[in-house]
């Protein structure tokens, strides 16, 4: 890695950490990021890039052109959870139920770093860059799919995304080549049943035994139904019925999630989770609703791509810190990216054993703030490397 490259983003690095403490002190849930989107906006222009607002909803574009030559793409996610913040900490989010507690918050402060180092040493590349600052990557059917449909990756020859991820030590990265992410669907489900007085249970059809029954049967799917060589998930976050212990419940309603790595599984599980559903109704003759929500795909990484995260991280952080990544059940809306453009994503280092070991989406969430520079060298080098290939 070019040593101009190192000292830009350590000359950089304290207003890169008060960027990321201002966006964790100040989240903004998915699809609510106006005030993400202008604090971006605003150090964009101030560093010279030309500035589209409002792509896809919140997302911001940042484009900057120095000659001819290949139009690569950077990718950071801004959107916050409903989550309260219960670190201890003087950048604690101020907003009530709200944090970042997945590390956007940092992805969106390497990114505007990668762009105040590019925009001050154009003179080290040559092609376009464009920085794409997505909202709503937490919610399906999240912001990736809006912004391509807004046009932010027409003309684009490859793209690139990263995630700070405390599974990993601080200091190394995991990146694989073909299916890394999971794809992700989602049941929302009503169960009907008849309420009534709970010392008369053989007048009422009891919703919560109903539920618990369907609940006790999805467990079956993915060990009886699923080839034990294909990954799958199947879990049930939510179940809700009755109100007070003298009641049968009329209702019960029951929330999931369904992820898999190929179309054949994925389109499996659905088939068996609605014929379960109906079955199960059926045996205690209760009815049902349900709502089955197609999400993001298998995220898939270019291998040519892969192979050039390899070599860019090896020179710049030594490859005894670069590791070939797990396939893991997470699924992440990039996925819709690289179904259209070659590209990479990877897994940047952020945890220690002291104050960044919870995990992601946990109310304590933190990361090592050092991997910003980590994640900002590797998403320099990679555009370098795309963008040097043009003078071959």
């Amino acid at each position: 890695m070019a040593q101009w490259v190192k000292d830009a983003l350590q000359e950089q690095f304290t207003e890169t950490v008060a960027w990321r403490r201002h966006l964790h002190m100040n989240p903004e849930r998915s699809y609510e990021e106006q005030r993400t989107a202008q604090f971006v906006a605003d150090k964009l222009e101030a560093a010279g890039w030309d500035v589209t607002r409002n792509v896809g909803g919140h997302g911001v574009i940042g484009k900057l052109s120095n000659g001819n030559g290949p139009v690569v793409a950077l990718r950071a996610d801004m959107d916050a959870l409903s989550i309260q913040d219960e670190k201890t900490c003087e950048y604690r989010s101020t907003v009530p139920g709200v944090m970042h507690a997945c590390g956007h918050d940092g992805h969106t402060a390497t990114l505007l770093t990668v762009a105040q180092v590019l925009a001050a040493h154009q003179e080290q590349w040559a092609g376009e860059i464009r920085l794409l600052f997505q909202p709503a990557e937490e919610v399906s059917p999240g912001g990736a799919q809006a912004m391509i449909r807004d046009g932010a990756i027409e003309g684009v020859d490859a793209i690139y995304g990263v995630h700070l991820w405390t599974p990993i030590q601080a200091g190394h990265i995991a990146v694989r080549a073909g299916a890394m992410m999971a794809s992700v669907d989602d049941f929302f489900i009503q169960i009907h049943g008849k309420g009534g007085h709970g010392g008369m249970p053989h007048a009422c059809i009891d919703a919560v035994i109903v539920g618990a029954a369907f609940v006790q049967q999805l467990q079956t799917i993915v060990s009886r139904n699923v080839s034990p060589l294909k990954p799958a998930v199947v879990s049930v976050g939510a179940l809700q019925a009755g109100t007070t212990q003298n009641v049968i419940a009329d209702k019960a309603i029951i929330r999931g999630t369904v992820r898999s790595f190929d179309a054949e599984t994925r389109t499996l599980l659905r088939s068996r989770i609605e014929s379960v559903l109906e079955h199960t109704c059926a045996m205690y003759e209760a009815t049902y609703e349900i709502e089955y929500r197609i999400g993001y795909p298998t995220l898939v990484n270019d291998a040519v791509e892969a192979a050039r995260c390899v070599q860019v991280a090896s020179a710049a952080i030594g490859s005894d810190h670069v590791q070939e990544a797990e396939m893991i059940m997470p699924a992440e809306d990039f996925a819709y990216y690289l179904e259209r453009v070659p590209g990479c994503f990877v897994f940047v280092g952020a945890g220690n054993e002291e104050d960044a070991k919870y995990p992601h989406h946990h109310p304590k969430f933190d990361f090592v703030e050092s991997a910003m520079i980590t994640a900002a060298e590797l998403l320099i080098g990679l555009a370098l490397d795309r963008l040097h290939e043009s003078d071959c």
